[in-house]
């Protein structure tokens, strides 16, 4: 008897393909399509419903569409906008992926009697020795994604099948043509699913009914530079759409929620070795130990570095890079990784210099 696997599918090329793949493995593959956002996106989130059907009808396994919007709402566009108000730039991804593409598929998936889940996420899912799961770094390196999984459970990652683990960008585009599936030549999505203009600034307005509160730019000293519009417009390391007439490149490296202020200095400003962050995540350490050398991404871009970590009385995680790093955020993801798996995880609160 074969096991049933439900997959979320965006209607892209990457899960298309791993539901295909799912099914040559042998698996009983129920396609689910999530709306997760009812906003402006509307059109946007019927045809990605209406892509998947499509392939769904292709490969021949079922297809429907289920409204999480409710968790969605909560979960993710609650927390994005909050961390704006409190100076972070949050990572929306990283939460949607813990609460409601893993989370709600797999409880959804259940109803249907299926105890795995699966994405067409580049990553790999591996069970250490000690018996405990991680998430291995995909095959490949320019796509993968495993700084956004930082935060699945172990629960979580022991009903998980991601099958593109060991494939890149170009086959899966191959093996789509190949099916000559409808979807084999659509684009990637780039913005935030919920902001689909990128002007994140005007979402927040929207959602909220509230206005931006304009205030000062000002330097580490506390000299006053200007206006700025409002300080969920900013994001540190932010250098355009500042406005400021300085006769060099200036850059924002502090944001100060309390006094309504955005710090303006120099590029060597952001630099600093030393993260803390809490919401502490050891996805691949049993024994709850973390002191030890590591890799660590700061954002999901970033080019992993060396740095040694601990877990403090505080219960934060304290994580001192080699190097310094440009532009630590707080509201990122600070991830730790050994040997491409990943270790631990938190959310950056206040870069400090060592």
């Amino acid at each position: 008897m074969c096991r049933k696997v439900v997959i979320g599918m965006s209607g892209g090329v990457d899960s298309s393909v791993a539901a295909w793949l799912l099914k040559e493995q042998g698996y009983e593959v129920y396609g689910v399509t999530m709306r997760i956002w009812q906003e402006e996106g509307r059109h946007h989130a019927d045809t990605a419903a209406e892509d998947a059907a499509k392939v769904a009808e292709k490969l021949g396994i079922s297809h429907r569409e289920v409204d999480f919007s409710e968790i969605f709402r909560r979960k993710v566009v609650d927390y994005f906008t909050a961390e704006y108000r409190q100076g972070r730039t949050p990572n929306p991804c990283v939460v949607c992926n813990h609460f409601v593409k893993w989370q709600a598929l797999l409880d959804y998936a259940k109803s249907l009697g299926a105890d795995l889940v699966a994405t067409g996420h580049y990553a790999r899912v591996e069970q250490l020795p000690d018996g405990r799961y991680t998430i291995r770094q995909a095959a490949s390196v320019r796509k993968d994604q495993t700084y956004a999984l930082c935060f699945l459970t172990q629960d979580q990652l022991a009903h998980t099948l991601m099958p593109l683990g060991e494939y890149d960008k170009g086959q899966i585009r191959e093996i789509a043509a190949r099916l000559e599936l409808p979807v084999a030549e659509k684009p990637d999505s780039q913005d935030i699913c919920f902001i689909p203009d990128g002007d994140h600034l005007a979402f927040m307005e929207r959602y909220s009914g509230e206005k931006a509160v304009p205030g000062d730019f000002v330097t580490a000293d506390g000299q006053v530079l200007g206006r700025h519009q409002g300080i969920c417009a900013y994001t540190i390391g932010q250098r355009k759409g500042l406005g400021l007439a300085m006769g060099h490149p200036v850059f924002v490296t502090a944001l100060d929620p309390q006094a309504n202020r955005v710090v303006i200095g120099e590029n060597e400003d952001l630099f600093s070795r030393q993260v803390v962050a809490d919401h502490v995540s050891l996805m691949g350490l049993s024994d709850g130990s973390l002191p030890g050398r590591y890799s660590a991404k700061i954002r999901y871009h970033h080019q992993a570095s060396p740095c040694c970590a601990y877990i403090g009385e505080d219960g934060r995680m304290y994580v001192t890079f080699d190097e310094a790093q440009r532009a630590i955020t707080p509201g990122q993801a600070v991830v730790l990784y050994r040997d491409q798996c990943i270790m631990a995880a938190g959310l950056i609160r206040n870069p400090e210099a060592v």
